[in-house]
């Protein structure tokens, strides 16, 4: 079985967030950059599929030479080896028919991502990639099980978890709960070793059609300040919820 597993490199979450000074892009300067959280997961439970079905994994993302650090990572974690587009990623539909031209030509029996990323949550990729592929997909899985040309994935709904089948090739997209979080694998000397030597292949775009252009960026707006009221003075706390809160 082959695996292709997307994976997108976004800014850590302790990383303080500014954008330029017109306010028309993201400042990169003094970024740490990582692998997306959900896509962790997801290359979590192809490397479980690797040594249990024997699989071949391969990582695949979309992206500059600036994100080949967060690829070694991928690899270090067990991928077999790993594919580059050589662009930058600009939206949802030009980053899913890159995926999609790789894993066609790849032909990949499942593709796993996560179900978003968590620097823009935009949670459109997988669903175009599946519907470029016209494979089966699954969306938002917290469990997935291959036996033979069939996949099962379980998924949260509202009010309990929805079991679905589905005939490979087919797109998965998890999220927390795909492996539990102890099962995420943090790179050995060993694995940080050999991922120096693993395959990535960098390839370049085809020079897919840009829908969506970001106009312009803005920060969100600061807290005010927080005023203390002495618990025996209710007359002034419920002036300020009147008056300045506004809330009754």
């Amino acid at each position: 079985m082959k695996i292709l597993v997307c994976i997108s490199s976004v800014p850590d979450t302790t990383s303080k967030i500014n954008f330029t000074a017109d306010k028309s892009a993201f400042d990169k300067n003094g970024i740490q950059w990582v692998i997306n959280p959900l896509d962790e997961f997801a290359l979590t439970k192809a490397i479980k599929l690797q040594e249990s079905q024997g699989a071949t994994v391969t990582v695949v993302n979309v992206g500059d030479a600036g994100t080949e650090a967060v690829i070694r990572k991928a690899l270090a974690i067990g991928a077999n080896d790993a594919i580059r587009v050589n662009t930058e990623a600009k939206d949802s539909f030009s980053v899913a028919k890159e995926i999609a031209k790789i894993a066609q030509e790849g032909g990949y029996d499942l593709v796993l991502t996560g179900k978003e990323s968590i620097d823009y949550n935009g949670g459109a990729v997988p669903g175009m990639v599946a519907q470029l592929l016209n494979y089966p997909f699954v969306n938002a899985a917290v469990g997935l099980d291959v036996n033979g040309s069939e996949a099962t994935a379980i998924r949260e709904i509202e009010g309990g978890k929805e079991t679905i089948s589905v005939k490979l090739p087919a797109v998965v997209a998890g999220q927390k709960g795909l492996v539990d979080e102890k099962d995420l694998i943090i790179p050995n000397m060993r694995g940080i070793m050999s991922a120096r030597t693993k395959p990535l292949q960098v390839v370049e775009p085809s020079n897919s059609e840009v829908k969506v252009e970001a106009v312009s960026f803005d920060s969100v707006a600061p807290r005010a300040a927080v005023k203390l009221v002495s618990a025996d003075n209710l007359d002034e706390l419920v002036r300020l919820l009147h008056e300045e809160a506004k809330v009754i």
